[in-house]
């Protein structure tokens, strides 16, 4: 062996036990939070329900866990989605996370997990409607120590912007859940303008009650399933 081939052998073991080791890290930390946020959720959803319920029937809170790395909590209209993503991302160097003096410390600390929260109108997965929007509402982001931060436009968004002093716990996750409910449920579906929806074809008519061609969706309104245009914006305002 050429001393060029050991040096290259030596450098991929170094990348293997402290990079690839890191990642492993990273994503054991990450499925241990999204399990946790799993047995959170079924607990909220027990206990909301049970005192929701004594006020209006109708009203109902349900948790469904969908697979190792999904899950759904309804909330009355709303669908909160949880998605755990299966690998490990590094930010931009632009990002601010580089300016702290903890990523400075340590550049492995910016590697995270990822989990993300989307809102969808509970009613488009109970009609199968496949062309309905949802909005990416909150990512939470686990490190190899298993700190985090959560990015988001909603009100709480201040709160959890930069990497936590210490690892993420269950009156954390507590509290980003409730944050997220709280807002689902104030985050309304508008009425799109008259114009925007004025026209429909036979076959969207026709084809609604089987695949709801008229996409949905809290911004949206609702909008036939070829209409391009509109004059109003699919963003959510968060």
């Amino acid at each position: 062996m050429s001393e060029q081939e050991i040096k290259q052998r030596e450098t991929i073991i170094k990348l293997l036990s402290e990079k690839s080791v890191m990642k492993q890290d990273v994503y054991s930390n990450t499925i241990s939070v999204f399990n946790d946020l799993k047995d959170l959720l079924k607990e909220k959803a027990e206990d909301i329900s049970n005192q929701v319920t004594k006020v209006d029937k109708r009203v109902n809170i349900f948790y469904k866990d969908l697979s190792i790395q999904s899950m759904q909590l309804k909330v009355a209209g709303d669908m909160l989605d949880f998605e755990m993503h299966s690998n490990v991302f590094e930010f931009d160097r632009s990002h601010p996370m580089y300016k702290t003096s903890y990523i400075k410390e340590n550049d492995f600390n910016s590697f995270c997990g990822i989990i993300s929260v989307y809102n969808f109108l509970a009613d488009s997965f109970k009609y199968n409607r496949l062309g309905d929007l949802g909005y990416l509402i909150a990512r939470i982001f686990v490190n190899r120590e298993k700190r985090f931060f959560v990015e988001t436009k909603t009100k709480f968004g201040a709160k959890y912007n930069r990497f936590s002093d210490a690892p993420i716990n269950k009156e954390n996750l507590s509290d980003i859940v409730n944050e997220l409910i709280i807002y689902s449920i104030t985050f309304d579906l508008f009425t799109p303008p008259f114009d925007s929806v004025r026209m429909v074809t036979v076959n969207e008519i026709q084809e609604k009650s089987s695949s709801s061609a008229l996409r949905t969706g809290k911004r949206l309104g609702y909008l036939g399933g070829t209409e391009s245009g509109g004059g109003f914006g699919d963003e959510a305002h968060l």
